[in-house]
């Protein structure tokens, strides 16, 4: 069957935002592109009266259905899908090179999926540990400053996704992971590997970051999390079980040695007598 991206399924999510005149901006980027879902994380300035001057009436109806959050994995909860914009290149990162590549790749990911296109804050973007929420990251590319007003990087997401938009394409794309599935999924992983001794229990994010990784391309969907997440049962059952198994077997074989102590000494009594 031929589809095309079905843009209600994406949404903007602006993290710790401290101006409000930028959230209405971004809304109005968005919406000029066909997104109509905005999503705030611990904005440290709610002013509305500022945010709908900056929306102008076009996007008001944005502004007046946000959601806000108080913290970033709240927000995220809902989407199967996260990209993540840095202007931070390197350390490891795997980042798409351009928005019309990563574009593309979301295509399909929209047809069954809820996805977060998330912005951090203006003066300093996305922190190590927000990243670790995302499945992508993305690098809008520039000639000497790299830094975009929150704004523009808004509208140039947007707008490579509403090109792509157009593009039609055959694809089955079943539900992916939400959010809170994979974190759910994540801290049972690291609950196990750390009790049969896989990962270091004095570090255990810095090794589940190396699982995050790659799980990450994987693109999960929600049944191979519930797969994973009943192995980890599963595991966690017989380790115990083992456990249990040795220390019946131990008090057994101590009982044993006992009862032939004792007809020992009464042994050695019969001869004394």
């Amino acid at each position: 069957m031929r589809q095309k991206v079905r843009m209600e399924n994406i949404a903007i999510v602006l993290h710790q935002t401290r101006v409000p005149e930028n959230i209405g901006a971004a809304a109005r980027a968005a919406c000029n592109m066909g997104v109509r879902k905005l999503v705030l994380s611990a904005p440290r300035n709610l002013d509305m009266k500022r945010i709908l001057m900056m929306a102008t009436h076009a996007a008001s109806g944005v502004v007046e259905t946000m959601q806000v959050y108080d913290t970033l994995p709240e927000a995220l909860g809902e989407f199967n899908w996260v990209v993540g914009t840095t202007a931070r290149l390197g350390g490891g990162r795997q980042v798409m090179p351009s928005p019309a590549r990563l574009a593309e790749k979301l295509i399909p990911i929209t047809a069954e999926n809820n996805v977060a296109l998330l912005f951090g804050p203006e003066d300093r973007g996305l922190t190590n540990e927000d990243l670790r929420l995302c499945h992508d990251l993305v690098n809008i590319p520039t000639a000497d400053f790299s830094s975009l007003n929150l704004a523009q990087a808004v509208m140039v997401m947007c707008y490579e996704l509403f090109k792509a938009s157009r593009d039609d394409i055959q694809s089955f794309d079943p539900r992916m992971a939400s959010r809170h599935e994979l974190d759910g999924m994540y801290e049972q992983l690291k609950e196990i590997l750390v009790r049969i001794d896989y990962i270091n229990k004095e570090n255990p994010e810095y090794w589940l970051n190396k699982v995050r990784n790659f799980f990450s391309r994987l693109q999960f969907r929600a049944r191979e999390v519930s797969i994973i997440r009943g192995m980890c049962r599963q595991i966690n059952w017989y380790s115990g079980k083992c456990y249990r198994d040795g220390v019946a077997a131990g008090r057994a074989e101590a009982a044993k040695d006992g009862k032939s102590e004792e007809r020992e000494i009464g042994r050695s009594e019969k001869e004394h007598l």
